[in-house]
């Protein structure tokens, strides 16, 4: 379980790096790939942690996010705040939603691929952007689903 906990914050912490060197281009990419991956890990983790343990280490990640990469300045903070914001609420989706683990991982990756859509992009570049939002949105919630099946169907 410690290798899933830090590839969790390492894709994070890689998205935040690859925003500040590529700025606004590179969020869909890293919506599908390293976000995708996140918010299935998360609730793969959900499964194998108490409720003490998720909201350390997903309050953990996110000031790790921000501390790792200070220097980016409005990039980190918004994934900090954004990370936090969508994580807390994939979860607490994730273990109201009754039924399959994947019914489960779809619904609360929705949930939080929609508040770190919006959130993350807002507060680092200072504006609502429609097309980024949306763009970001729908490729969280197909490569959630994607790396949410590669979870299962691997038993992990």
């Amino acid at each position: 379980m410690p290798f899933l906990i830090g590839l969790y914050a390492a894709a994070i912490i890689a998205a935040n790096l690859l925003v500040a060197q590529f700025g606004p281009s590179i969020t869909p990419i890293n919506a599908f790939f390293l976000i995708g991956l996140d918010l299935a890990l998360r609730n793969y983790l959900a499964l194998k942690m108490n409720r003490y343990q998720m909201a350390a280490m997903i309050l953990g990640t996110g000031a790790l996010s921000y501390a790792i990469n200070p220097a980016t300045g409005m990039i980190a903070i918004a994934s900090g705040v954004a990370f936090t914001a969508a994580a807390l609420a994939d979860w607490a989706t994730f273990n109201t939603v009754t039924g399959s683990w994947i019914k489960r991982n779809f619904a609360g990756n929705s949930v939080g691929a929609l508040i770190d859509s919006v959130i993350f992009p807002t507060i680092a570049f200072g504006s609502l952007m429609p097309v980024i939002v949306l763009t970001q949105f729908a490729a969280k919630v197909a490569g959630g689903a994607m790396w949410g099946y590669l979870i299962k169907s691997r038993g992990l």
